[in-house]
């Protein structure tokens, strides 16, 4: 049995289960006593977006998305993100038996790994699945989705409207859900984050993925815009759930980076 190795865990999220479950339920009791609409938790979603930073920084804008997935009683996540730390031509189905999470394995459907490496011309690169921005998310899925199996699809330089047909494609399936894993602007001060990510949470609000290459700074851009192009074939709609910069956590405004998190229902 092939197993995908946590390769950031105790860097970006705690190794220890019941550290993250602690997470879990500080962010949740935030949720339910704060948040204003509760009607966003009845939300069944197809496909969420999510950032991808450390935990401390990011893991509350995710975790409301995750929680209101949990909705859609999904058999199958597919979780679909940037390559960071490899050159990567195309996209990289994560070929494994299983994935390793502090919260047990999950099962990793190979029947569809292998159906979308035939159908769509995607590939196996080993190197390309160390990735955090599709890593951090699996907690969550085992967490909110225990019983799903997954599929971990990293993209390097990948055309949208290829990717759009393989998202379009998983989601035919009633019982799978799609996780797209971006963060928005990085590095800048507060001001010029707000107003570069508001152009990314714009797009995403009104289905418009042209709107994304007026000044969106999403390093999951890619995935992003073949996301919104299935959507709006799709007549979904979408629903912003949270959006912030690391200055929530850090307090530095000089220097921030962005996350949303988005529901399409």
């Amino acid at each position: 049995m092939s197993l995908r190795k946590d390769a950031v865990a105790g860097q970006f999220y705690p190794a220890e289960s019941q550290e993250i479950e602690k997470m879990f339920a500080h962010y949740n009791k935030i949720i339910d006593e704060s948040l204003q609409d509760k009607s966003v938790l009845d939300l069944k979603p197809r496909a969420i977006i999510v950032p991808h930073a450390g935990y401390v920084y990011s893991a509350f804008t995710a975790n409301i998305a995750f929680r209101v997935l949990q909705n859609s009683h999904a058999k199958r996540v597919v979780v679909i993100g940037p390559s960071h730390r490899v050159y990567l031509d195309g996209v990289s189905v994560a070929r494994y038996d299983s994935y390793e999470t502090p919260f047990g394995a999950l099962k990793i459907d190979t029947a569809l790994a292998d159906e979308l490496i035939e159908r769509f011309g995607l590939h196996f690169q080993p190197d390309a699945h160390a990735e955090h921005s599709t890593e951090v998310q699996m907690p969550f899925v085992k967490n909110y989705l225990s019983d799903a199996s997954v599929l971990e699809l990293v993209y390097g330089q990948e055309d949208p409207a290829h990717l759009a047909r393989v998202i379009d494609y998983l989601l035919e399936d009633d019982e799978t859900v799609v996780v797209i894993s971006t963060d928005l602007s990085h590095y800048y001060d507060i001001d010029k984050a707000n107003k570069l990510d508001s152009i990314c949470l714009d797009a995403v609000s009104k289905l418009s993925p042209q709107e994304l290459h007026q000044g969106c700074e999403a390093c999951g851009k890619i995935g992003v815009e073949a996301m919104l192009s299935v959507a709006k074939e799709k007549a979904y709609k979408s629903v912003l759930l949270d959006y912030r910069t690391s200055a929530d956590a850090s307090g530095d405004k000089s220097q921030v980076v962005g996350y949303m998190s988005a529901a399409f229902i």
